[in-house]
């Protein structure tokens, strides 16, 4: 089970989208998490695919003043591929939400999706839906294509080290053949990435 603290925002997100049968799937640090990632992470990327009822839902479940949640922002970004966000204005905090429209387009996630147990801040479970541990990787290596950021190796060792120790189902089950063929695709300097961080799990 996954446990982190001071995402009220983030599961109040995710209740509504639960509520709505919206399409959504969690990737990322917040994801890894389950998988084995030890790095603290306060970003939840959740890429979502909204139609008018679910858009209609957001905006009524986090009304002005203390929210800020534009029916027309949403629209606007999925029909231009672009992040958006819900704001709490009283606490500072946002949640990111990915439309599928957005590059490089994360459908494959989606379609691979499964349930992960998670704990809130008052140790209540939460299940939500969850990229796959492979999936989590493909996404870690299409981020370090962009920036180069040693977070996201970092992140991938994590889940490689549980792939390795057994920690759970999934991660004895870690196909690394299915990574290998996306960082093939990704490009030579991703595939040298990704073999030499097999290599140091």
């Amino acid at each position: 089970m996954a446990r982190q603290p001071d995402l009220d925002l983030y599961f109040a997100v995710l209740h509504v989208l639960e509520q709505t049968d919206a399409p959504y799937v969690i990737i990322g640090a917040f994801a890894g998490v389950s998988y084995g990632v030890t790095r603290a992470t306060f970003d939840v990327d959740i890429v979502v695919d909204l139609n008018e009822r679910h858009i209609a839902a957001l905006v009524k479940a986090f009304p002005l003043p203390r929210y800020y949640a534009d029916s027309e922002q949403m629209r606007s970004s999925i029909k231009l591929g672009l992040l958006f966000n819900i704001i709490d204005t009283t606490m500072g905090r946002k949640v990111d939400l990915i439309p599928l429209t957005m590059k490089p387009g994360y459908g494959w996630a989606l379609e691979r999706r499964i349930r992960r147990r998670f704990m809130t801040a008052t140790d209540e479970p939460f299940e939500a839906w969850c990229a796959r541990p492979e999936d989590v990787v493909v996404g870690k290596l299409m981020a370090w294509k962009e920036g180069r950021s040693t977070k996201h190796e970092w992140d991938i060792r994590d889940i490689l080290a549980a792939a390795r120790l057994g920690e759970d189902e999934l991660s004895r089950k870690f196909d690394f053949e299915y990574v290998n063929g996306w960082a093939g695709r990704l490009g030579p300097e991703v595939e040298q990435a990704w073999r030499g961080l097999k290599g140091q799990a």
